[in-house]
C-alpha cells in the first residue's frame, strides 16, 4: 500500500489515515466502522489537521458516527485533537490520562513561541503545528489492563502494554479484520522513542504482537506494515537495551555511550537510514535510569538539544 497522504482502506472496515513522512508530530490514525457506529484510534496534533482528517472520513462517518475515540497515549500529536469529538467518549489506559494532563498543549505553544535558541530548538521539531486554541480534553472513560470494546456489533480490544514509549500506551486489535493499531509502539521508518521504558516491556509488546493473528499493522508513524515492521522495532530495542546495559555496567556516562552506540547502529544494515537516529540519547538514558534509580535525566530542552545536536542541527 502505498504511503500517502489521507485515507487508505483496509477492508473489513477499518481504515488508515496516513501523515507522510512520519517524523515528529506527523502521525497516523484510524477508523474502525461497525454497523452504525465508529471508534476513531487517535485525535492528531492540532486542530487543523485533526478537521482535515475528519472531513476525508465524512462518507464513512455519516452513517456511522464516531461514538467513541481512543487515545493509544498521551503524547499530544494522538491526543490533541480530542476537543472535535466532544460528543463521543473518549477512551485511555488510566496511565494515559494521568500523563496527558502533564503536558498541555500551551506548554508547546509556549515553546515554539520563545525567543533565542529555545525557540529556535522547538520550532525545528514541531514549527508546523498550531498550538494555540487547543484545549486539553481528557478522557471520559480510562481501564487498566485490557478492555473490550462494542463497535456497532464488532469486537475491539484494547492492550495496555505501556510502560514502554509512553506511561500507559494501548494497543487497538480488530480480531475479526486481523488488524492492529499500535500507536507508537510501532514506528516504521523512523526511530524509536523510549519516554518511560523499560526498553524490556517495549521489546515485550512487539512479541505480543507477533504472537497475534493479524495481517495488518497500523504504526503510530510511517507507512502500513505487517508483522516483519513489529520484528524490526523489536530487534532495534534490544540491541540498544543489550548496548546501554553493557556500557553502563563499564562505567560509561549515558550521554557519551548514547554517541558511541549511535554510531553502532548507524553501521547496522537493518537500521540503516531509519529517520530520526538522534533518538538514540533518549533511549540511552532511559535504560540507564531502568538501571539505576537515581539516575537523574536532563530536563526536556537538553534532550531535545541532544538530538538535535547528534543529528548535526545544532553545535
Amino acid at each position: 500500500m502505498a504511503y500517502d497522504k489521507g485515507l487508505h482502506d483496509l477492508g473489513d472496515g477499518c481504515l488508515a489515515y496516513l501523515q507522510p513522512d512520519g517524523s515528529w508530530g506527523w502521525s497516523n490514525a484510524g477508523l474502525i466502522v461497525g454497523d452504525g457506529c465508529s471508534l476513531l484510534v487517535d485525535t492528531l496534533f492540532d486542530l487543523r489537521l485533526t478537521r482535515e482528517m475528519l472531513d476525508a472520513m465524512a462518507p464513512s462517518t455519516r452513517v456511522a458516527p464516531i461514538a467513541t475515540v481512543v487515545n493509544t497515549h498521551a503524547n499530544g500529536d494522538h491526543c490533541y485533537g480530542n476537543q472535535l469529538l466532544m460528543g463521543a467518549e473518549i477512551v485511555a489506559s488510566s496511565a494515559t490520562a494521568e500523563e496527558m494532563a502533564e503536558v498541555p498543549p500551551a506548554m508547546l505553544a509556549a515553546m515554539n513561541g520563545a525567543s533565542g535558541p529555545v525557540g529556535d530548538l522547538f520550532r525545528h521539531f514541531f514549527g508546523a503545528f498550531e498550538f494555540e486554541g487547543i484545549d486539553l480534553t481528557l478522557p471520559t472513560r480510562t481501564f487498566e489492563q485490557r478492555l473490550d470494546l462494542d463497535v456497532g456489533g464488532r469486537v475491539v480490544e484494547l492492550i495496555e502494554v505501556g510502560p514502554a514509549h509512553t506511561r500507559g500506551d494501548t494497543l487497538v486489535h480488530v480480531p475479526d479484520a486481523g488488524t492492529v493499531f499500535t500507536g507508537d509502539i510501532l514506528f516504521v521508518g523512523g526511530t524509536p522513542i523510549v519516554w518511560a521504558g523499560p526498553l524490556a516491556n517495549w521489546v515485550a509488546a512487539c512479541d505480543l504482537l507477533l504472537g497475534m493473528d493479524v495481517e495488518q499493522v497500523v504504526p503510530g508513524h510511517g507507512p502500513i506494515t505487517d508483522k516483519a515492521g513489529v520484528a524490526a522495532v523489536r530487534d532495534y530495542l534490544a540491541f540498544v537495551d543489550a548496548a546501554a546495559a553493557a556500557r553502563f555496567a563499564a562505567g560509561v556516562d549515558a550521554w557519551e555511550a548514547a554517541r558511541d552506540i549511535a554510531r553502532e547502529v548507524g553501521a547496522r544494515e537493518e537500521f540503516r537510514g531509519w529517520g530520526e537516529f538522534g533518538r538514540i540519547t533518549v533511549n540511552v538514558d532511559t535504560a540507564y535510569r531502568t538501571l539505576d534509580a537515581t539516575h537523574v535525566s536532563p530536563d526536556v530542552v537538553e534532550q531535545f538539544r541532544r538530538m538535535a545536536e547528534l543529528e548535526g542541527f545544532v553545535s
